[in-house]
């Protein structure tokens, strides 16, 4: 990944941070790594739930809908990083939600869609 597309890619992740923030969830991570195996983009909490969440931005219409530019072997990977970061942080008795942030950035203003329990 090159530098002006982590650039774009965080500029992104602030706009979903701050559409999170703004409807009530603390965020506590950005970028949490697991190894190799992944990335969560943003990991927030909402009430006594913790929400690990995938942001994507869509800036051209091609390739379906922005939601399917997450194949089902990237949500697998999601899945088991968030696992990750419960093994870490030593988390076993919580609730926890796997969430979609998507953007839409080929509109003015942008469009955002939130997918609770997307994967």
């Amino acid at each position: 990944m090159t530098d002006s597309t982590r650039s774009i890619g965080s500029k992104f992740e602030d706009i979903a941070a701050n559409y999170l923030t703004d409807r009530g969830y603390t965020i506590i991570k950005r970028n949490f790594h697991f190894g190799k195996l992944g990335e969560i983009d943003i990991v927030a909490q909402i009430g006594n739930i913790l929400v690990f969440v995938e942001v994507k931005a869509r800036t051209s219409v091609e390739y379906g809908t922005i939601y399917d530019t997450v194949p089902l072997s990237k949500r697998k990977t999601i899945r088991k990083t968030a696992e990750g970061y419960l093994y870490v942080n030593k988390i076993n008795d919580r609730e926890c939600r796997l969430d979609f942030v998507g953007i839409d950035a080929t509109v003015r203003p942008f469009v955002i869609t939130h997918i609770e329990n997307a994967f």
